[in-house]
């Protein structure tokens, strides 16, 4: 298989077994993939607490994100309050509710991660980890100065 194929087939690969373990979760929470997403997303970063954070770092749809938003703060998972300093900006933070849901994603995450470094050394992992972060700096690079054509 060529390089850049594998690389594209795995990758959708790995995304797939991680919403494929993280789907019970879904399951047992009444939550869609997106809710998940997004309660992992504020419990990981609690620095970056606004719908807009959500949008720009996990590259997801803004009206998807408010969608998601509106149906857990319904479901009392989250709760948003406005900044003292901008009105216009809202911060969103987890409630208490969600605490048994952040475990077991977190638990799930444990999981995955130890599936796909099953085998690795300790210095095998860490170098895949600077290898992927080069990637993502490339890519994001790329994306930014719109250098597709090199």
């Amino acid at each position: 298989m060529q390089q850049t194929t594998a690389l594209l087939v795995n990758l959708r690969r790995i995304i797939r077994l991680y919403d494929k373990m993280l789907r019970p979760v879904c399951d047992h929470y009444g939550l869609a993939p997106i809710e998940a997403t997004i309660i992992s997303f504020l419990f990981n970063n609690p620095e970056k607490d606004t719908a807009a954070d959500i949008v720009d770092l996990r590259m997801l749809s803004k009206s998807n994100v408010s969608l998601a938003v509106e149906s857990l703060i319904q479901k009392s998972l989250l709760q948003r309050r406005q900044d003292k300093e901008d009105r216009r900006r809202i911060h969103l933070s987890l409630t208490s509710q969600a605490a048994p849901i952040t475990r077991e994603i977190e638990s799930t995450r444990e999981r995955f991660r130890k599936l796909i470094y099953k085998g690795f050394t300790e210095e095998e992992k860490q170098l895949f980890i600077l290898f992927n972060d080069r990637i993502a700096e490339n890519t994001k690079s790329a994306e930014e100065g719109d250098c597709y054509h090199e």
